[in-house]
């Protein structure tokens, strides 16, 4: 008799949220860039025009309003917000494509972005959110990184308490003393949640082979 024919695994939905200057940005680049984590990235779509630095399908889709709205009438966005009167959002159909082809989806969104997601795909998801190790060093790796203005750093500090708070919605939280530290933690949660027994798809079937295998 042939062996049990090993189970597929079902992609999941890597979701990093923080607060301004808290690290999410870095790590997300470093795990996109690791060949090891070989994770797709989720690219949004926006209504807002092109800046010139930007690349259609890097960046972002840019699509009309009319587009859009319809994407949303016809739950085509796994999540979806309204920034500064432009619409963003995740279309569905390119991360459930590389869930069933056993790709994972890093996203790159804040809390209110993720409860959408959860409340759509919630067994696809694995959640971490990303912690200063106090708001006096958030401030400082906010006024290093010179972008900008004082009372734009202030803002940032007073939505980064807002977001703060919504740490209990998510899988994992990570204090982010050190870049490299952290940066192991993720790749350890990522690799455990690819081994979870509910994302492997077959699995009962290759269980049932292993039982009756026949050794003779």
């Amino acid at each position: 008799m042939a062996e049990p024919v090993r189970p597929a695994r079902r992609g999941l939905i890597m979701i990093m949220s923080s607060p301004s200057g808290a690290g999410k940005s870095t790590l997300t680049r470093t795990l996109k860039s690791s060949s090891e984590a070989n994770l797709d990235l989720s690219i949004s779509v926006t209504t807002r025009a092109k800046r010139p630095s930007e690349i259609e399908g890097v960046h972002y889709h840019f699509i009309d309003r009319e587009t859009f709205d319809r994407m949303r009438a016809h739950d085509e966005l796994l999540e979806w917000a309204e920034v500064h009167g432009n619409g963003y959002g995740t279309p569905r159909k390119p991360v459930e494509d590389s869930l069933k082809a056993g790709r994972d989806v890093l996203f790159d969104i804040d809390w209110q972005g993720t409860q959408q997601i959860l409340e759509r795909a919630r067994e696809d998801v694995v959640t971490i959110f990303i912690l200063p190790p106090s708001m006096r060093e958030l401030r400082s790796r906010l006024v290093r990184r010179a972008e900008d203005a004082p009372e734009v750093i202030a803002k940032r500090l007073a939505n980064a308490r807002d977001e703060i708070a919504r740490y209990a919605v998510y899988d994992y939280v990570i204090v982010n003393d050190h870049l490299e530290t952290a940066y192991e933690v993720v790749r350890s949660i990522l690799i455990a949640e690819r081994f979870k027994r509910t994302r492997a798809v077959g699995l009962d079937t290759f269980v049932d082979g292993l039982l009756t295998e026949d050794l003779s």
